[in-house]
């Protein structure tokens, strides 16, 4: 069991290496654009998984200029290939949080709900629509009922009830989803 695990662990580090090595060839001046990041990942401009892209490269694009640096970049696959939950929390709720006001409304959630709900649950047989699955969430999530869910209520929610944590932490297999769609470049 301990091999498995060891195994698993040096897979993911060999993929983030490779992804390095994607970096670097494709972004010699050292900055990635989030053009350049649609096609690593083969992702079209049309797509529900192009917003989803948009969405986390805002999220890690820390000094907001436009791009990835290297830094920003490894910081990045490291979350997604090998983030606790707490970070992958705090990283769902920033993603969530488009005004970056500390706090989420409906319209950020639902927007959110709405892409994960193309990409996630296309073709699974899911009985609520993206505005249920919003109202759902505040009502489990928004313990004070102000209309909106700070960081620690987002935490807090996703911790207690485990179909809010599927949604909240973003998880459509993020590693999966990296691993299946890079594109193998020479």
């Amino acid at each position: 069991m301990g091999q498995e695990e060891s195994h698993t662990e040096e897979m993911d580090l060999a993929q983030i290496q490779d992804l390095c090595i994607i970096f670097m060839k494709e972004c010699p001046s050292g900055a990635l654009h989030l053009h350049e990041l649609k096609r690593i990942f083969g992702v079209p401009s049309s797509s529900e998984e192009s917003l989803y892209v948009e969405t986390i490269f805002r999220s890690f694009d820390t000094n907001q200029d436009n791009t990835l640096d290297f830094l920003e970049y490894v910081a990045a696959l490291h979350l997604i290939f090998r983030g606790n939950l707490e970070d992958r929390l705090k990283w769902s709720f920033k993603m969530y949080d488009k005004d970056g006001n500390g706090k989420l409304d409906r319209q950020e959630v639902k927007r959110i709900i709405r892409i994960i709900y193309k990409i996630k649950f296309q073709t699974s047989s899911v009985n609520m629509s993206p505005s249920e699955i919003c109202d759902r969430i505040f009502e489990l999530v928004d313990q004070n009922n102000d209309g909106q869910i700070t960081l620690s209520e987002f935490m807090e929610g996703a911790q207690k009830d485990e179909w809010v944590m599927n949604l909240l932490k973003l998880d459509i297999n993020a590693t999966s989803w990296v691993t299946q769609n890079c594109v193998k470049l020479p």
